[in-house]
């Protein structure tokens, strides 16, 4: 027996946004229908970029109905994760590379009361996560060098989707794989058949004049290119607590 295949979230990027008018940007992805705000942090040493912190994002984060979901690419990951709790985010994702503790930092996060997420750099193996994955509500593959904004997609993560999803499922999970980096109208079905539900759009959406028409043709193509999956009474308990 099969079921739907799990429901699409796309994650505008804050990355590509307007910064001199980000409230108005949040309140416009808001209303053109994104399912979740994505928050690229960089500190400047684990990236070669800065971006912003818990104070820029407890301004922003007062809109109600959307995920805040954000994607810390700092080194000392821990020390942040009360500020990013108190500011409002929903989700923290934090580097297998960046972290020498992944474990504890992963309930670290949870003791916060947000989901955890790790990602993974391109050329990180999958093998970074394989004793922690039960312990998340997300993965993040990153399909593009982390640091930038507007990058083409890497097309070898394709593979490490499909690899990844074989992985969580033969673990009887219900982890969503999110996928950030070169995402657009080109690449998400490719995405999507592979396995990812989650999908992180920064210039495919706020390069777009209108992005209710952008987020709502992103959703289509990878909801088209989604397949169903077998339903296991394992999946099913996993996908009833998260």
């Amino acid at each position: 027996m099969s079921e739907p295949a799990p429901r699409i979230q796309i994650a505008p990027s804050l990355l590509s946004a307007d910064f001199g008018r980000l409230d108005e940007e949040i309140a416009a992805v808001h209303q053109a229908g994104a399912d979740w705000v994505h928050l690229d942090v960089m500190d400047g040493r684990f990236v070669p970029n800065l971006t912003f912190g818990p104070p820029v994002v407890k301004r922003l984060a007062k809109r109600a109905g959307l995920v805040y979901d954000a994607h810390l690419m700092v080194l000392e990951a821990d020390g942040l994760l009360g500020d990013f709790a108190e500011a409002g985010c929903h989700r923290v994702s934090i580097h297998a590379e960046a972290c020498p503790h992944l474990h504890r930092s992963i309930q670290a996060i949870h003791g916060h009361g947000m989901k955890a997420g790790v990602a993974l750099n391109p050329a990180t193996p999958l093998s970074a996560i394989e004793w922690v994955v039960e312990e998340l509500e997300l993965v993040l593959l990153m399909s593009v060098n982390p640091g930038f904004g507007g990058q083409s997609y890497i097309p070898q993560v394709t593979r490490k989707v499909a690899e990844l999803r074989a992985l969580i499922e033969r673990r009887g999970l219900a982890v969503p794989i999110q996928v950030d980096g070169g995402i657009n109208t080109a690449t998400i079905a490719e995405v999507a058949a592979a396995g990812a539900t989650v999908f992180v759009a920064g210039t495919a959406v706020f390069g777009r004049p209108d992005y209710r028409g952008a987020i709502a043709e992103l959703r289509r193509l990878a909801e088209a290119a989604a397949p169903s999956r077998s339903a296991s009474p394992a999946a099913g308990r996993a996908a009833a607590t998260r």
